[in-house]
């Protein structure tokens, strides 16, 4: 009797652990042989790659109803669900992915080129209110990078250059004195009075060579009405 119960407990046990084949093989729609398609059982290790013929085998102790996947690059992929003991010798066939692009929609911009948009843009107020100046247009430009301050002379020095190298046009005239008379050591103010203008352009670096007499910058005075 107990050697009886030893033959079906072996018995049970190699059942238990017995591995069902899965074989099949993949072709195209032009049944073309497809080499190098993976085919795995969803959510399990087992699975294989097809060889040169499309052909593929491999072995699982999983049972019951289980989904089988095949996958390539540039195929859709295929799902078949169905019992693992008669997943043998399919004829699996994979229809080519369809890549569509989406609709591309072009806009029409436009941009603005000119002085004021490659330069620093006041304001009458933003000079006025500017911690320093006074209300000097000239003193107020003495903050921004790319002007140096020389001594106690109130004029425009840009990038090491000398004052007379910066030229000051008003709505395209050039001012050849836009400063006031000082006397020795004292420094010197611009002559005008920044609310006369509707707006400073001032380039320490590129401008446009309509101003090719200057050489280190380029002050734009634009009046507001009448010039």
């Amino acid at each position: 009797m107990k050697t009886l119960y030893q033959l079906i407990f072996i018995c049970m046990t190699a059942g238990s652990f017995a591995q069902t084949v899965v074989s099949g093989t993949v072709t195209d729609v032009k049944n073309t042989p497809i080499e190098g398609a993976n085919v795995y059982l969803e959510g399990t290790y087992d699975g294989a790659s097809t060889d040169t013929q499309g052909t593929f085998s491999f072995e699982t102790t999983e049972t019951g109803s289980q989904n089988l996947l095949v996958s390539m690059l540039s195929f859709e992929s295929y799902s078949m669900v169905g019992d693992v003991t008669y997943l043998n010798d399919l004829k699996i066939t994979l229809r080519e992915a369809l890549n569509e692009l989406t609709g591309v929609t072009l806009t029409a911009g436009s941009f603005k080129a000119g002085d004021n948009s490659k330069a620093s843009v006041l304001k009458p107020l933003d000079i006025v209110t500017t911690a320093g100046a006074a209300g000097d247009f000239v003193a107020a430009l003495q903050i921004l990078p790319g002007t140096s301050t020389v001594n106690e002379d109130g004029r425009l020095f840009v990038r090491g250059g000398a004052a007379g190298e910066t030229q000051v046009f008003i709505d395209g005239l050039r001012v050849f004195q836009p400063f006031s008379a000082t006397a020795n050591n004292m420094p010197t103010r611009g002559r005008f009075s920044p609310f006369l203008f509707k707006g400073i352009t001032f380039s320490t670096g590129g401008y446009s060579a309509e101003y090719g007499q200057a050489l280190s910058s380029v002050l734009l005075l634009n009046t507001s009405d009448i010039p």
